[in-house]
């Protein structure tokens, strides 16, 4: 599980097994998690984020998705 970012104590990682699926990032903090899509960034599943935190989150993907998407295809290839 490389992380790809640390942000606000929430850290964005991707898993090494989901290279085949498109492009999206995992969040994780404390016990919450979510999964985001990158094309368009977009909430894919979401456990134990409130509302305001998953704005929040989207906001940070959206300033940060070009990273996102270049450390993607580096991992993944």
């Amino acid at each position: 599980m490389p992380t790809i970012f640390r942000w606000k104590g929430y850290r964005f990682h991707l898993f090494s097994d989901e290279g085949t699926e498109p492009l999206h990032v995992h969040i994780r903090r404390a016990e919450d998690s979510a999964k985001y899509w990158l094309q368009p960034v977009s909430l894919a599943y979401n456990d134990g984020f409130t509302t305001a935190e998953l704005s929040e989150i989207a906001a940070a993907i959206r300033e940060h998705r070009e990273e996102f998407e270049r450390r993607w295809h580096e991992y993944f290839g």
